[in-house]
């Protein structure tokens, strides 16, 4: 008697299907991935245009702290494959790293393109079938059934791993679509939100005209007694950027509950209210007001500007002008949709799938990747928990599938 080895097909080519697709075929599986787009890796190259952010190099603990409610779950995830683990993943696919002063890990190529051509061709090269144009349209009773350009297709796969996405930017592949077909299966899944996105501020039109696409830096963002320091970016809609999307989901969740939320921006994080104050009580001359503020407070043309969209007239006192622009009030009325967010919340829940991440509801289905119900910032922390809960879901699924009866052929 014979042993045939059953195959594993991997929904979604993705950082979180591919890497679940290389953990398999590496522990000896037959794999086939299923892509409903033209080619792969596409919200992977859009992420390459920013320099590809891999992970982060700050302590564990810290690290792990950045994924909120979720961290417990994903604190598993990083043990499975950690920062360094996805560093030398990299490197071993001749894409040498560096860390930035920020702490942020990228590839030397700045670039996803090089990396994914390398990734594609390890993959190539331990057998592992790539199918594009093939929709997931249904599962049940260990079926799948997808739609291609040669029409509707079925497998019976030995086991499946669902990497299938969130719904941020679904023109590059990830429409949340497959929600309703999960739910009928008994899985609890939670609304798809928009994370890690610009937030909306009723700007004067004075300020939208003439700063819309300018930056803030180095600003401090305060909202409900959470501080972030970093970048944003005014837009004609109100603001993004780093600093912004560390505290989009409590902003996110304080709009949706109360209609608006206050976020405090620091103009000059840098120095104390009694440091600026000092600056600000020096003789302006005949400086114009913006002259002044550039000058004795250090503040860009932008800034200025937010100051006075402030209703009423600069206050006149140094520490009162000081106190003013350590703090900023911004009224936020709303967040950008999915299909602007650089990532999405919701999905599976987590309390739907075991700590191996395979469905209580369907055995022998693992869950990776944006699919599952967490979030974090920008800042390499979205990647490297993608890939890792890729590695986790094939971990598990090579173990179930060991514990099942093997199909035999005869000689």
């Amino acid at each position: 008697m014979t042993q045939t080895q059953p195959t594993v097909h991997v929904v979604g080519a993705g950082p979180a299907g591919l890497m679940a697709a290389e953990t398999l075929a590496t522990a000896g599986m037959v794999v086939v991935v299923h892509d409903h787009m033209p080619s792969v890796g596409r919200k992977l190259l859009m992420a390459g245009r920013g320099g590809l952010n891999l992970t982060h190099s700050e302590p564990v603990e810290a690290f792990t702290g950045r994924y909120g409610a979720a961290a417990p779950q994903v604190a598993g995830w990083l043990e499975a494959f950690s920062a360094a683990d996805l560093i030398a993943w990299a490197e071993g696919l001749g894409q040498p790293t560096f860390t930035g002063s920020s702490g942020r890990v990228f590839p030397r190529a700045m670039k996803a393109s090089p990396l994914l051509r390398a990734w594609l061709g390890r993959l190539e090269g331990l057998g592992v079938q790539i199918r594009t144009r093939s929709r997931l349209i249904g599962m049940g009773d260990g079926v799948l059934t997808f739609r291609t350009p040669d029409g509707e297709r079925t497998e019976r796969p030995g086991g499946v791993v669902l990497a299938l996405g969130g719904a941020s930017w679904p023109r590059l592949g990830s429409d949340g679509g497959w929600t309703a077909m999960l739910e009928a299966q008994g899985v609890a899944v939670s609304p798809l939100r928009p994370a890690n996105m610009g937030v909306d501020v009723a700007w004067s039109d004075i300020l939208a005209d003439r700063f819309a696409g300018q930056p803030l830096k180095p600003v401090a963002l305060t909202h409900d007694g959470v501080t972030v320091r970093g970048e944003a970016m005014v837009t004609r809609y109100g603001l993004e950027g780093g600093a912004v999307y560390a505290l989009s989901g409590a902003l996110r969740e304080a709009v949706a509950k109360e209609g608006s939320t206050t976020l405090v921006l620091d103009l000059r994080p840098d120095l104390t209210i009694d440091a600026l104050a000092e600056r600000l009580s020096r003789p302006r001359g005949k400086d114009s007001a913006t002259n002044w503020l550039r000058k004795a407070a250090g503040l860009s043309p932008v800034a200025v500007g937010l100051l006075r969209e402030i209703p009423g007239d600069l206050p006149t006192g140094a520490d009162k002008l000081a106190r003013r622009i350590k703090a900023v009030r911004l009224n936020v009325t709303g967040v950008q949709g999915l299909d602007r967010a650089i990532s999405s919340a919701g999905g599976v829940r987590l309390e739907a799938v075991d700590a191996g991440l395979m469905l209580t509801a369907l055995p022998g289905v693992v869950v990776a990747g944006e699919m599952l119900d967490w979030e974090a910032p920008t800042g390499g922390y979205l990647l490297q928990a993608d890939m890792a809960s890729g590695v986790v879901a094939a971990r598990t699924l090579t173990g179930w599938m060991a514990s099942q009866t093997m199909v035999k052929t005869p000689e």
